[in-house]
């Protein structure tokens, strides 16, 4: 579940180094009967290989040839940066909001995970809609709020849809 830490929590630092933080939610009332009947009923699931190591090397390979056109770099860019001085990009409203902005690894994520996710949607490209869609992703654990931002309940994800809206699609 979402926003549970352990016994000592990770810093900054160390969280920068995950490429993605997805939100997990509790399954479906459905889903939790299902799993319960199926570990009840003592029975093991069969699992079936769907991709050998061929697969995953020749899908490693076709992913190198998406591309990432200059606008879209600098659109990735330009996301990252208003992390970090969201002032510079006609946004003040959010600079007292962010302790710390996105770093360079947040870059190289976006960059990489909406080539990713072109691929998975069956292009050679990316467009900004890839790079919006691995956003919150990539930026969820890498933007930290201040306490205004706590007394506002503004958690990242809301940081990052303004940050979204505010920066130009190219």
């Amino acid at each position: 579940p979402i926003e549970q830490e352990g016994t000592y929590p990770l810093p900054e630092a160390q969280l920068d180094r995950f490429l993605l933080k997805t939100r997990v939610d509790y399954p479906s009332r459905l889903e939790e009967k299902t799993v319960l009947e199926m570990s009840l009923s003592g029975e093991i699931p069969t699992v079936t290989p769907r991709a050998g190591p061929g697969h995953i090397a020749a899908a490693r390979e076709a992913l190198g040839e998406v591309s990432l056109d200059d606008a879209l770099k600098d659109y990735v860019i330009q996301l990252v940066q208003a992390t970090r001085r969201p002032s510079d990009f006609r946004m003040p409203d959010l600079a007292p909001l962010i302790a710390f902005g996105a770093s360079p690894r947040a870059t190289l994520a976006l960059a990489h995970t909406a080539r990713a996710h072109a691929f998975i949607e069956g292009r050679a490209y990316a467009t900004p809609d890839d790079v919006k869609a691995m956003a919150h992703d990539v930026f969820r654990h890498r933007i930290v709020t201040t306490y205004e931002a706590e007394a506002r309940d503004m958690t990242p994800d809301d940081i990052i849809d303004l940050i979204l809206e505010g920066i130009e699609i190219p």
